[in-house]
């Protein structure tokens, strides 16, 4: 295959299984479209076979503990683990919508650094709808915060995107280095959100004294269980980075704990368990390393070989991190690592942390930026709550600046203290 045709068939088909990813025609996973068009770009040697096998290669633990940790989510969801949130939730406002908007940021930082982004947008958001439904809140500043947080909370640990997993794996940081580093980022974005959603949702936050919950009644049984498998599982996580080992394992033997204990009690099936692991998600996932490894072989990795800076200075650091944010917002954020990591190694793991930065903040902006927006937005119909496009885009040009610039200053000083 010649060059131009095998640029612009990679291409073609990179903006079709996006495509599919944002449409799903009749309902179908997002692999219906990336699978066939991995293989047809194999197929053609658009993208020779040893280059789609090392990319599946790199990108096989990052599934296997992808598989695991939303096995693990769901798991806790059975023991009951976000309907206590959703109770402590409408405990801490204390009748104040002011105040479940400040609790709502607290949990869906928590749950999205410790559970990932995808425990946020699946599990979260319907108990932030029931919650807010219950005590009579206006829901959109809420529902709006777990979309954001979703993303913007996710900068803290290597196991709360996807994306931090990749740059992870290609930074050679320890987990508690990562955590050190993105942790003032991570404080200072969230802050940041904060302030601008009290501003923008100003007039949804201004109303009435909220309704008594109508379930305080009742008693609400922390799992106590789910929380220590938990914990021992962030444990884990550290342990295994310090012996070099795939932290893939350690979400492995938290996901099956808790997966003994809910079969032992009934509380799932093993059909249910394969199905929280969305095996066709994860094919997407491999499908869609395959679809970039082509278009970065075929020109895009030279297109963009010269915008990013070498240095970890904070100009450099800054102009890879919108970088980041402009890419995730054309492509979305997932191709968009896949696209800059290999470019921004060079650097050291100061530009890899600032395209973290650029891909977690930057999908704020546009409903395509990343798959957890899109997710969350299908949910959000589900609970028959229109997401106005214009609203969303409005608010994303507020908090993506106000957030992605001062978080790249905080990761400077993290780097000037800390160092690598």
């Amino acid at each position: 295959m010649s060059p131009a045709l095998a640029t612009t068939l990679s291409a073609v088909l990179l903006v079709a299984v996006l495509a599919g990813a944002v449409i799903r025609p009749f309902g179908l996973p997002e692999a219906t479209v990336a699978v066939p068009a991995a293989a047809l770009l194999m197929a053609t040697g658009a993208v020779p076979l040893d280059h789609a096998r090392a990319e599946a290669e790199l990108l096989g633990p990052v599934v296997g503990f992808l598989a695991a940790v939303l096995v693990l989510a769901k798991l806790c969801d059975d023991e009951g683990l976000f309907q206590a949130c959703g109770a402590w939730l409408a405990r801490t406002s204390k009748g104040r919508p002011q105040r479940l908007l400040a609790a709502n940021f607290l949990l869906a930082s928590v749950v999205t650094a410790v559970l990932s982004l995808d425990a946020t947008v699946v599990l979260l958001t319907p108990v932030v709808f029931a919650t807010v439904a219950r005590l009579g809140a206006r829901p959109k500043p809420h529902v709006y915060a777990c979309a954001h947080l979703s993303n913007t909370a996710s900068l803290l640990l290597p196991v709360s995107n996807l994306t931090n997993l990749l740059a992870f794996t290609a930074s050679g940081l320890s987990f508690t280095r990562f955590a050190l580093l993105m942790g003032p980022a991570w404080v200072v974005a969230v802050g940041a959100e904060y302030l601008v959603f009290r501003r923008f949702f100003a007039a949804d936050l201004k109303t009435d004294p909220l309704r008594a919950d109508t379930t305080e009644a009742e008693p609400v049984d922390v799992p106590v269980f789910a929380l220590v498998t938990v914990a021992c599982t962030l444990a884990g996580f550290v342990v295994t980075s310090a012996l070099g080992v795939e932290p893939a394992w350690a979400a492995l033997a938290g996901a099956l704990v808790l997966a003994v204990r809910a079969l032992a009690h009934g509380r799932t099936t093993p059909l249910a368990v394969v199905r929280a692991a969305s095996v066709p998600f994860l094919a997407f996932v491999l499908a869609l390393g395959i679809v970039v490894r082509a278009v970065v072989d075929n020109g895009l990795s030279d297109a963009l070989g010269h915008l990013v800076p070498d240095s970890a200075g904070l100009p450099a650091l800054l102009g890879i991190a919108v970088l980041a944010a402009v890419l995730a917002n054309l492509i979305n954020n997932l191709p968009a690592v896949l696209v800059l990591l290999p470019l921004a190694a060079a650097g050291g793991p100061g530009p890899l942390l600032a395209v973290l930065l650029g891909v977690n903040i930057g999908p704020n902006l546009t409903y395509a930026g990343s798959l957890a927006t899109l997710l969350w937005r299908r949910i959000v119909h589900q609970h028959d709550h229109e997401v106005e496009l214009g609203e969303f885009t409005r608010l994303g040009l507020l908090t993506v600046p106000a957030t992605l610039v001062p978080a790249v200053a905080a990761l400077w000083v993290s780097l000037t203290v800390f160092g690598t």
